[in-house]
């Protein structure tokens, strides 16, 4: 062994001691008769000091070498109260260097100046930083949480296949073309979905699986292409029980890595309230501002363009004298981004509503807003107009959620955890065809079952999706088991009955053998993991992300395949 502690373990308790270190020069000081060299592990930071004797030694040591040293542990003269081990340090007796480095193109240290991509084409450097380093542990031990509390409820971990078959799941699919079987292409999967409903057939009755999932769509904060998501399915279960299951399974894991309990019950919402209060699916509850529908006030009202129209407002309370009108502007257009045809915004001061639009307000109307949203002075309303419920609630959404940002960052500390239910079976794409809403596989309500022939856009789903800090981190459902009905939403999605057979033959036919009720979820450990170590991109907490345009800027995938590659896979590249 080259080393007796690491770095981050050593006490007054061990003062006398003889030991042996390994690692990194983060820090070199040279104060001539005495070089002090911070040794850096994944562990922490120990001091180490140099005397005259190994002078031509510590002359040829720079940052990042690694050095292994063997002395007597003694007590600081300058206590360092940051460090876990600041008040120790080593008397170095031998010191040797393991090997030497060039100078880095970042600084390694919690905090760098280096740009993303900089720290994307080197991010074995990056990773050395501590606390990347930490992210990246943080995210193991969430993990290991969730391992240890399906473990010890029976679950069975079983690895489905990377290479599969296309499957609807909202997002482009990766393609991967077959050598022995030219022209033809495997896909790799969005989830495991169809895979452990079947586990579920073939009698495992409790799965998960930490799996590698892949989607080819734009870039985001929270989005890569390929990602990690903690994927269960439980059979014999009815949707209060699974929900209860990941509930304790969450809390349990907020526990054991936060050391963090809640307060409160977990709160849940359906899909219609938390659109309507919260203009998102997604709702962030810390925020204290809220969406009231106002469209009954100016049911009569003079304006043309508020007529037949969704009208939904927002009270941001005692705002009036804090919001610039340059900041205005910029939310009217977050707005109209969002499907508002109009962001409307009054003042009320003195008991007196001003506005552009109060002019053409009756008496009854501005009294009834004031009433219906409870403004007291300093209040600042605002005011969407959209053609659809969706859009008016969205766009206000959108609006609620970057005033909260921007003024409400004192609430928005703490974590908040809620499941979002009862979401609509199906949603209408722009060409007017029905869609899933959530995946073709979500069992509709029993008591809804007659609207799929008659009013498909008012079947309910069981479909629930838990939501903390405004982040969706799963979504699940409780899935058809009925080969019926299944082919039944397929059809309603517009597939004809070849497709069904071309794309789902495999997972049709097995529904034929005895199908038991069952559900389940798919968490976003990436997500989980960016939340709990306060990043701004899931990019933190993936060892070796992609950059917003899907590139890897370590290896440079994708990269360009040869001319023989290309040959032997039968595919011809066109130039664009």
């Amino acid at each position: 062994m080259l080393r007796t502690h690491n770095n981050g373990e050593l006490r007054r308790e061990n003062i006398g001691q003889v030991v042996e270190l390994v690692g990194w020069v983060a820090k070199k000081r040279n104060l001539g008769s005495l070089v002090f060299i911070d040794l850096r592990d994944r562990y922490g930071i120990t001091q180490i000091v140099c005397r005259e004797e190994q002078e031509e030694i510590c002359r040829n040591i720079h940052n990042e070498y690694i050095l292994h040293v063997k002395g007597v542990v003694a007590l600081r003269e300058s206590i360092n109260p940051q460090l876990p081990t600041g008040d120790i340090e080593i008397l170095v007796d031998e010191i040797s260097i393991i090997n030497t480095a060039n100078t880095t193109p970042l600084i390694i240290a919690d905090k760098t100046d280096a740009l993303e991509d900089t720290r994307l084409k080197y991010r074995y450097l990056d990773l050395r930083r501590p606390v990347m380093q930490q992210k990246l542990i943080k995210r193991h031990k969430i993990i290991k949480a969730f391992r240890d509390y399906l473990d010890a409820r029976d679950f069975v971990e079983v690895e489905t296949p990377i290479l599969t078959s296309t499957t609807p799941e909202g997002a482009r699919d990766y393609l991967v073309p077959s050598r022995l079987n030219p022209g033809r292409f495997y896909a790799l999967p969005q989830s495991p979905q169809l895979f452990k409903q079947l586990l579920m057939i073939a009698g495992f009755e409790k799965y998960y699986q930490v799996a590698r999932c892949f989607r080819d769509e734009d870039g985001r904060s929270d989005r890569q292409p390929d990602f990690t998501q903690l994927d269960l399915e439980v059979s014999f279960i009815d949707e209060k029980e699974i929900m209860e299951l990941v509930e304790k399974m969450m809390l349990e894991m907020f526990k054991k890595v936060e050391n963090y309990q809640f307060k409160e019950k977990i709160k849940t919402y359906s899909y219609q309230e938390a659109m309507n209060r919260f203009g998102s699916d997604k709702p962030d509850t810390r925020i204290s501002y809220e969406l009231v529908d106002v469209k009954e006030i100016f049911a009569n009202s003079s304006l043309e363009f508020l007529k037949n129209k969704e009208i939904k407002a927002l009270n941001a309370h005692n705002l009036n004298d804090r919001i610039t009108r340059k900041e205005i502007d910029s939310l009217g257009e977050i707005a109209k981004k969002n499907g508002a045809r109009q962001l409307v915004f009054f003042r009320y001061q003195g008991q007196t509503l001003s506005g552009s639009l109060v002019k053409n307000m009756s008496e009854e109307e501005q009294t009834k807003l004031v009433k219906t949203l409870a403004l007291k002075d300093n209040d600042l309303v605002f005011l969407v107009v959209a053609d659809y419920w969706e859009q008016a609630c969205n766009a206000l959404g959108q609006v609620r959620l970057t005033l909260g940002k921007r003024y409400e960052s004192e609430r928005l500390k703490g974590y908040d955890l809620l499941w979002v239910v009862d979401f609509p079976l199906f949603e209408r794409n722009d060409d007017g065809s029905l869609a899933a809403a959530h995946h073709p596989f979500t069992r509709p309500y029993d008591e809804d079952l007659s609207l799929l022939d008659t009013e498909p856009l008012k079947v309910r789903s069981h479909h629930y999706d838990l939501v903390l800090n405004g982040y969706e981190l799963g979504s699940g459902s409780l899935r058809i088991y009925n080969q019926e009905i299944q082919e039944k939403i397929f059809k309603i999605i517009g597939l004809s009955e070849k497709e069904i057979r071309e794309r789902f033959g495999y997972f049709v036919d097995a529904f034929q053998y005895g199908t038991p009720p069952h559900a389940g979820i798919g968490l976003g450990v990436d997500r989980i993991a960016m939340i709990l170590t306060g990043s701004e991109s899931i990019r933190d907490v993936i060892a070796f992300p992609k950059n917003a345009s899907a590139i890897c800027p370590l290896t440079n995938a994708p990269t360009p395949a040869s001319k023989e590659q290309l040959e032997e896979l039968k595919i011809e590249v066109k130039k664009e």
